[in-house]
């Protein structure tokens, strides 16, 4: 059942979104009549072509189906900007920044900007953005908002470097687009929850776990100290997430790796009352919890285990640096004074005070996302010395 609020989509989107069912109504048959949910979500993002992330539709801002911090405003890039330039300038000349899923490009106008205006812009700014249609989004907007010589900085990625570089690793809003795991906590026992197809549709249906999610779930279990989960919670985890963090900043050899995202420490995370789960569905500024509603046109999410973050940068060998909230890490760094007014110019500055609200106020995004730093080669604390809470995970 499509939820009342939502918005039909037109003739073509329906179709592109048709073509995609099909493909995944073929791998489910291929498959033996099931996937596992992390499958489905990563062709339903990620399918060439197909997929939300890879074809053309716009996704940010006030056009696409949702807005992220770097579209409200220049604020949230002018901030991380100003925590990462010390990191840059005690790297030197050889310092880069990489910046993991580009977006609308937003971020790189605004972190360019404010890098360069603060005497450290990179060597390189590396975007690995997997979309070709983003891309080229992201290539217009640079090439007409930066100077030659901050444009000339920027370098589009197709895969990982391989050789070692230093300087900092960026990822706003990037671990909640990983494909998760969904699991089911049954009489004791770890069930995957998986994709089949029921008369053309797709639905639910449990399977055992097996020795990878089975292995993780139990692993959060002796972590909480076995919570009373009821038969039937469900949740999501990442057992792949050591791997993913550790092939994404293998190749860092000094300098910083820094998280944005929505979630939770685990034990937040992971509460008897949250008994459902964490997935959400986002469609043109509208939240939901069917995924299988038009592959291809919605965002799928779900919340960041933050605790997992820091197990990860450990299996990598990173050390944590911080972990707070966006609202302590912006107000460190410069919030305050990036959204002071402007006496000349009455109505941009009541848009900095509108925006600043949004990126600290509880409500909004300031205790619902959280910033994570994990270092390498190099003391990082300093970033988070405003409200560390690293004693929540």
């Amino acid at each position: 059942m499509i939820p009342m609020d939502l918005p039909e989509p037109d003739a073509d989107a329906l179709a592109h979104s048709a073509r995609l069912q099909q493909a995944i109504t073929a791998l489910i048959e291929a498959e033996g009549g099931t996937i596992a949910f992390s499958r489905f979500m990563e062709l339903a993002l990620y399918a060439p072509g197909l997929g939300y992330y890879s074809a053309g539709a716009s996704k940010f801002g006030a056009e696409g189906d949702f807005i992220t911090a770097p579209e409200l405003g220049p604020l949230f890039a002018h901030c991380v900007a100003q925590a990462i330039a010390p990191v840059l300038r005690a790297i030197g000349d050889q310092a880069e920044v990489l910046e993991l899923g580009g977006g609308s490009g937003a971020f790189a106008v605004d972190a360019l900007r404010a890098l360069d205006a603060a005497n450290a812009l990179p060597r390189r700014y590396a975007i690995l953005e997997p979309s070709a249609d983003l891309r080229e989004r992201q290539r217009d907007r640079l090439a007409v908002n930066l100077s030659p010589t901050q444009f000339a900085r920027v370098e589009w990625l197709d895969r990982l470097p391989e050789s070692d570089w230093r300087g900092v690793l960026f990822a706003n809003e990037v671990l909640d687009a990983l494909p998760t795991t969904r699991f089911e906590w049954r009489e004791g026992e770890v069930w995957e929850q998986c994709v089949a197809v029921d008369d053309g549709r797709f639905v639910w249906l449990s399977r055992p776990a097996d020795g990878l999610v089975g292995g993780a779930v139990r692993h959060l279990r002796r972590y909480l100290d076995q919570p009373q989960w009821e038969d039937g919670y469900v949740s999501e985890c990442l057992p792949q997430l050591p791997y993913w963090l550790d092939a994404v900043c293998g190749s860092l050899a000094q300098g910083l790796a820094l998280f944005v995202d929505y979630g939770y420490p685990r034990r937040e995370f992971y509460l008897p009352e949250r008994r459902t789960g964490t997935l959400s569905c986002f469609y043109r500024h509208r939240t939901h919890d069917q995924p299988f509603l038009w592959p291809g046109l919605q965002d799928i999410t779900a919340s960041v285990d933050f605790t997992a973050l820091a197990e990860a940068g450990r299996h990598a060998g990173l050390d944590l640096a911080g972990y707070t909230s966006q609202a302590a890490f912006l107000l460190q760094h410069g919030l305050e004074r990036h959204a002071q007014p402007d006496p000349q110019d009455a109505v941009a500055s009541h848009r900095r005070a509108l925006e600043a609200k949004r990126l600290i106020l509880p409500s909004e995004m300031g205790e619902r996302f959280q910033v994570m730093g994990l270092s390498r080669g190099m003391d990082c604390e300093a970033l988070f010395a405003m409200g560390d809470q690293c004693h929540r995970l």
